[in-house]
């Protein structure tokens, strides 16, 4: 049986057009849009529907983008209680010879971990990575193999860790969808440290350094994350922005330059703001549509969904949005509360089709023998359960 949605669904879909509510979390796939980045991943935080895909699971250098996960390490061990902020490391020999950009710690000196993840988020510091990846694995290359396994904890399947920095090395690999991944949690696991990605300059050793993020210093919302560039991996930027109640995540890869990386980035998150928006269609438990009961002590039953019902979706597109609510009616009893029952299919111009379950709002018991028979009747002669 298939149903056109009900009044309550309309006046559901009426609230979205002209103000709406916010729901069930669903993941759709990318919209076409072009980009100059070699690879592109960018996703709506809270319904994780992709809006741009490019090459986002090709295997590519990640360069100092890997330094979100070695922050990861950091924050995971100050959230558990094993490190604190005011814990200090050694600058080793190596730490301190390391080449690229750079933290400028001493050798031989001490340094807390509140100044460490400064110097690696905010200053992209190499020998702050060493400093830390030593002093928390024992070696970088022990710390390395520990960064790769919670990479595989976390679902990022196509990472892997030669180093602590992201210095070119053909170990250190990471896809665009890995790096998008591991920002989502981020700033999911550890929101009380997440604002250190919003810092634009910090400075140690009478050097100030600045934020390399240029989403940064744009009125856009951006609060994160991390640059990266090496001759190989091209200029790369993993961010995320929020305006209002909704966030994005985006990972671009393999520009040509500082300028291009900048403006991209900042286009790309103006056009998934401005062309996008997040639509609340129903509540959990609320009543998207009523079903007859065949031989039961309830007549209907009211259909639901288990969870809030949020979708994002072309602004452009809501006004076309179709849906229907498909089950077999009469529903045979007994009905146990929660049991799949139909199905909610919503439609719209250039989005996939997306089905929701809905389930039965409460349970619903068969019959006496004596009722059964009446109401069997009345189905056969008036048409009635």
């Amino acid at each position: 049986m298939q149903n056109k949605i009900n009044s309550n669904f309309r006046s559901s879909l009426k609230s979205i057009l002209f103000g709406g509510a916010c729901l069930f979390a669903i993941a759709q796939s990318a919209h076409a849009i072009e980009t100059s980045a070699r690879e592109a991943y960018l996703i709506d935080y809270t319904t994780k529907t992709v809006l741009i895909n490019k090459d986002a699971e090709v295997s590519m250098p990640p360069a100092s983008m890997s330094k979100i996960m070695t922050a990861y390490m950091v924050f995971e061990r100050l959230k558990d209680g094993r490190l604190s902020l005011d814990d200090k490391l050694p600058v080793s020999e190596k730490a301190w010879r390391k080449g690229g950009s750079k933290m400028f710690v001493e050798v031989g000196k001490e340094v807390s971990i509140h100044d460490l993840l400064r110097g690696i988020i905010v200053q992209s510091g190499n020998d702050a990575c060493i400093v830390v990846a030593e002093g928390l694995g024992g070696s970088e290359e022990n710390f390395a193999l520990e960064m790769t396994a919670k990479a595989r904890e976390l679902g990022m399947e196509n990472s892997t860790f030669a180093n602590a920095t992201g210095w070119p090395d053909p170990g250190q690999r990471m896809t665009a969808k890995d790096l998008a991944i591991l920002a989502d949690r981020i700033i999911t696991d550890f929101p009380e440290f997440y604002d250190v990605y919003s810092e634009k300059s910090f400075t140690w050793s009478g050097i100030t350094q600045g934020n390399r993020n240029p989403l940064l210093y744009k009125n856009l919302g951006a609060d994160g994350l991390k640059t990266g560039h090496t001759e190989e991996a091209g200029y790369g930027l993993t961010a995320s922005a929020k305006q209002g109640d909704r966030r994005i995540i985006m990972v671009l890869n393999g520009m040509g330059s500082a300028k291009e990386r900048a403006e991209e980035s900042a286009r790309l998150v103006s056009w998934a703001f401005r062309e996008f928006d997040n639509f609340e269609l129903f509540k959990a438990g609320e009543t998207v549509d009523t079903a007859d009961v065949w031989l039961g002590t309830e007549k209907t039953i009211d259909l639901v969904p288990e969870d809030d019902l949020l979708l994002t979706l072309p602004r452009n597109a809501k006004n076309k949005m179709t849906a229907t609510v498909n089950y077999v009616g009469p529903i045979q009893t007994p009905i146990e509360k929660g049991e799949r029952l139909g199905t909610l299919t919503i439609a719209a111009p250039d989005i996939d089709t997306v089905e929701v379950p809905l389930v039965a709002a409460n349970s619903v018991e068969r019959e006496g023998g004596f009722s059964r028979i009446v109401s069997a009747l009345n189905y056969l002669i008036f048409g009635k359960s």
